[in-house]
Formats: C-alpha cells, sequence, structure tokens
C-alpha cells in the first residue's frame, strides 16, 4: 500500500497526521546520528499494511462490512507488536504513523520487538457487546495470517479492551488447533494476562514524570501537576503522582476539567474506565465556596503549573497553544499530543517535553512481561510485575537522559536517538537479503 508524502514543514501542522509526524521526527533524529542514510529511508516505510474487509451480521439481521488494518513497520529486532483500536477514524495512514512509533518506543525500552498498529473503522459504542465480540473474532480471522506470538503480537488501544483481546485469542487459537495466549497481551489474568498491564502506561508516565522533576532539581512534594485526561492513563499517573507527594491541581474528561490550586483528591474521582464522566460529576458535587473551578480541556493546558501531563488524545498542544503553555515540564503521557510545529515553540521557549515513546513506555513494557509469562506458562506477582517495570523505566530514562547532557538534545531527539541507533545497528548487523 502506498503511503503519502509528508508536506512542507513550512504548512500548517493542523495538517500533521501521525505518519508526518513520525516521518519528521525520524528525519530529525537521523540527522544527530552516524546511521547509513538507506536505513533512514526504510524506516520511513512499513513492511506491509493490510486491508481487511470485516463482515458483521447486527442484531436486526442486517449485515455491514467495516474496514480493517495491520501495519507492520519493522521487525529487526523481534516480532511486530502494537494495539488494535476500534474508532471512526481509523485509517491506514494513522496506522503506519502509529506503527512506527511503536518501533521507536519498543528500542527506546530496549524490547525485543519491533512495530505494529492496527484496527477497525468503527464506533465501538454503536455496537453491542455480541457485535463486538463477533467483529473481533471475524477480524481475528481476517488477520491471522499475519500474526502470531513470532510473527505479529497485538494489544488493547482505543476503543479495545482485556475482554477484546481475551475474543481474539480464542478465536486464533480454534482455528490453530491449540491455545496460544501469546498471540496478544492484555488479557484478563485469568487467560494468561499480567498483573499491573492496564495500569502500567499511567504507572510509567508517573516514573518518568517523578524522574523528570528530580532532573530539574525539584522536590515532587513541592510539584503542582495538571492532568488532562482522567482515563487509565491519566488517572493512574496523577494517583500514584499524588501518593508521591506531589500536588494534582487539574484533571479532565471529555466534558471539561477541575482545577483546583490546594489540590485536588484524585483517588476520589473515579477513571473514565470506572466510570465515564466522573471528572464532570465531581466538579457538579462540589459545594459552594470551595476553591475548585471548571475549566476547558484547551484551558487546563494552559495552566501555570510544575508539570503538565496531556493524556487525552493527539494533537492537543498545537502551534496555535503552544505560546501558551504555561507548565514548566511536559511529560506526554497520550501518544503524539504535541504536533511538530508546537514541538519547536516549546524547545525555543526552553519548555522541556519528555515524549510519549519514553512516558508511556509502561504498557509494551509490561505487555514484553506478558509474552514472557505467555511463553513460559508462568504468572508473576504484581509486586515483580511492578519492580520489573520501575527498572525498565529508569534504565531507559537514564539512557536517554545521557543522550541530553552529552548532546544538548531535547529530550525528544535523546529519545529517537536511542531508539534509532538500536534498530540501524540491528539492520546493519543483519545486512539487506538478498
Amino acid at each position: 500500500m502506498s503511503t503519502t508524502t509528508p508536506p512542507d514543514e513550512t504548512e500548517s501542522d493542523e495538517r500533521d497526521s501521525a505518519l508526518v509526524t513520525a516521518r519528521r521526527q525520524l528525519e530529525r533524529a537521523a540527522a544527530h546520528v552516524d546511521v547509513d542514510p538507506g536505513v533512514v529511508e526504510r524506516l520511513k516505510h512499513p513492511t506491509r499494511v493490510q486491508q481487511v474487509s470485516v463482515p458483521l451480521e447486527r442484531e436486526d439481521g442486517s449485515v455491514e462490512v467495516f474496514t480493517g488494518y495491520r501495519a507492520q513497520h519493522d521487525d529487526v529486532r523481534g516480532p511486530y507488536k502494537g494495539g488494535l483500536r476500534y474508532h471512526p477514524e481509523v485509517t491506514a495512514e494513522e496506522c503506519i504513523g502509529l506503527s512506527m512509533w511503536m518501533t521507536w518506543k519498543c528500542a527506546v525500552l530496549d524490547l525485543p520487538f519491533g512495530g505494529g498498529k492496527g484496527g477497525i473503522a468503527v464506533d465501538p459504542k454503536s455496537l453491542s457487546d455480541d457485535e463486538t465480540e463477533r467483529l473481533t473474532r471475524r477480524f481475528a480471522e481476517e488477520l491471522r495470517n499475519m500474526v502470531g506470538p513470532t510473527k505479529d503480537v497485538p494489544a488493547p488501544d482505543m476503543g479495545t479492551d482485556a475482554q477484546t483481546m481475551a475474543w481474539f485469542m480464542d478465536a486464533y487459537s480454534m482455528q490453530q488447533g491449540e491455545t496460544i495466549p501469546g498471540v496478544v497481551t492484555g488479557k484478563p489474568p485469568v487467560i494468561g494476562g499480567s498483573y499491573g498491564r492496564e495500569e502500567a502506561p499511567g504507572r510509567s508516565t508517573a516514573i518518568i514524570a517523578r524522574e523528570a522533576v528530580d532532573h530539574y532539581d525539584r522536590n515532587l512534594s513541592s510539584t503542582t501537576v495538571a492532568v488532562q485526561g482522567f482515563g487509565s492513563v491519566g488517572a493512574n499517573a496523577a494517583r500514584l503522582l499524588e501518593d508521591w507527594g506531589a500536588t494534582v491541581v487539574a484533571v479532565s474528561d471529555v466534558n471539561g476539567a477541575i482545577y483546583d490550586p490546594d489540590g485536588i483528591d484524585v483517588n476520589a474521582i473515579p477513571s473514565h474506565d470506572e466510570e465515564p464522566e466522573a471528572v464532570t460529576s465531581y466538579a457538579t458535587d462540589l459545594a459552594d465556596g470551595d476553591s475548585a473551578r471548571r475549566l476547558s480541556n484547551a484551558g487546563l493546558l494552559e495552566l501555570d503549573v510544575d508539570v503538565l501531563i496531556p493524556a487525552a488524545v493527539g494533537n492537543v498542544i498545537t502551534a496555535d497553544n503552544a505560546d501558551a503553555i504555561a507548565a514548566d515540564i511536559v511529560v506526554e503521557g497520550a501518544n503524539g499530543p504535541t504536533t511538530f510545529a508546537a514541538d519547536a515553540i516549546l524547545e525555543e521557549r526552553d519548555i522541556p517535553v519528555v515524549p510519549d515513546i519514553l512516558a508511556n513506555a509502561g504498557g509494551v513494557t509490561v505487555s514484553y512481561f506478558e509474552w514472557l509469562q505467555d511463553i513460559n506458562r508462568r504468572q508473576w506477582t504484581l509486586e515483580r510485575v511492578n519492580r520489573e517495570l520501575e527498572e525498565h523505566m529508569l534504565d531507559a530514562w537514564t539512557d536517554v537522559r545521557a543522550e541530553v547532557e552529552d548532546g544538548g538534545l531535547t529530550w525528544r531527539d535523546a529519545a529517537y536517538v536511542v531508539a534509532l541507533s538500536r534498530v540501524a545497528e540491528a539492520k546493519e548487523t543483519r545486512g539487506l537479503w538478498p
């Protein structure tokens, strides 16, 4: 499948897609690494992209056909790895860009995986539970020749969850004639999933935020934090940072944000997964005279705080609002929340941005742990998972920090240099066949 050419960099960043941004970031990082230009050119393109039709019998007996995708970017370091999302705007181009990010994310954490991403262009809210199950099982069959524990290992993403992965694994296993839990990660622990997997992206974001605060000679106990998005990533990051002594002053859901300069008891607010729109309900229930007030999601991004964690969706910090960002440090919990143009503005303003491919990589790291557990048929305790996640995140932080300090690079450039160096070394060692 063909891919699009990035627009000229002088064009508005409103046109940026995940693919355009990923290619720009690759080109920028390549300027800091002694890598064969042929390797860089190869990494601008996916190995393959599969498009499939996924027919579904609806509850009323009608048949509707949805389009599904799986992009496989690079597997020089190991099997492809990446989520499956159910969302109306899923496209081949988006999957390619996200699969590239997964390649870098796995490499910066030094995991033996390459990048993959896929999904179905469907609104999951329009499906009943039975329809979601039938759609998932048919999607698993359509992708069966592409995936497998040593080929490509999907995981949950936007609009999918542990139950989706259970259905996918079961459909794949039934066709293979044996139970193969390692075909996906993010499953329920009762069928081979790992404890701590759902909380992992938020936990890693909190760990990296804590390390960034320390790096800039600040004390976490006197640090204020604003978190956009209170789903699994945002809620878990906020709760951990609060437990470690930080003051979380703002959180948001899709309907808006709540801000309290005295601090918010984030443990008292259910996450979006636990209770949708709970942040809005919490704000409504505040007593008169409380110091808290309602804000828009855009307003939260512009609060004067020590640490800003955009943990909702992509492209929320853009050229239009980058000049208004007042945080001292930005730690990306979501995938691609900062556009390429906004990144340049924040760099010019000396606001460090710790990138998503490092900060939220706890998800794929614990997916790696789950993959190991499935291979060995031996489940780890939650304590072991969290301990090993902490070690992996600190190792990756140390590697990236060394590039920041030695090369005078931004955190994003440093993370890409670490990742690109590892991928390029593997490619040069293996060679180009034939």
